[in-house]
């Protein structure tokens, strides 16, 4: 039996900078032993599988086991975030907003490296980025920016450093995570 993983690279191929080609992912993916590895566009989306009861045995391990052949192999460290499919799919189906009447541009997920909690999100005066909303998920952020990441106030907000202290987080786009669970699915 084997699981499906999607790995989250974290600012990669952003401005010709820190260029980790699809190609050479998928095959550092075979070398490092995982099956069936594909890729999502170019800014770092990977799935693959593992099969059950192999090393690394979890997310974590995984993700961590994928930084270290990524910095060994393109001179650079990369975080990444693994994700198996059955927790994009439960990520997918818990979103707050109503994603099928949105564009994907309007609604993004930030996945985290570890649980945040509202108490993290306390100072932001949320009524200030009206109609900008965000609500939290398991290691998610679900972002609803009606005028898309680019236009958004509130994911600037969301993006100081004051406020990700001790985590990591990569954010993706609707349609991505769509593609992302279609793409992890059984």
């Amino acid at each position: 039996m084997t699981n499906r993983y999607a790995a989250l690279l974290r600012g990669i191929n952003v401005g010709g900078h820190r260029k980790v080609p699809m190609a050479q992912l998928r095959a550092l993916l075979a070398e490092l032993g995982y099956g069936d590895a594909r890729t999502h566009l170019q800014s770092g989306n990977a799935v693959f599988t593992a099969a059950a009861g192999t090393a690394p045995a979890d997310e974590q391990a995984l993700g961590a086991e994928l930084e270290q052949a990524i910095e060994k192999h393109f001179g650079f460290r990369v975080d990444c975030l693994v994700r198996s499919g059955k927790y994009l799919s439960a990520v997918a189906g818990a979103c707050p907003f109503p994603a099928a009447e949105l564009q994907g541009k309007q609604l993004h997920v930030t996945f985290f490296s570890g649980p945040v909690g509202p108490e993290r999100y306390a100072s932001l005066d949320r009524e200030a980025f009206l109609p900008e909303e965000f609500s939290l998920g398991d290691r998610a952020l679900y972002l609803y920016a009606p005028e898309g990441l680019g236009r958004s106030k509130l994911a600037e907000a969301l993006a100081r450093p004051a406020l990700n202290k001790g985590i990591v987080g990569t954010t993706r786009n609707w349609n991505t995570v769509v593609k992302l669970v279609e793409m992890t699915g059984d």
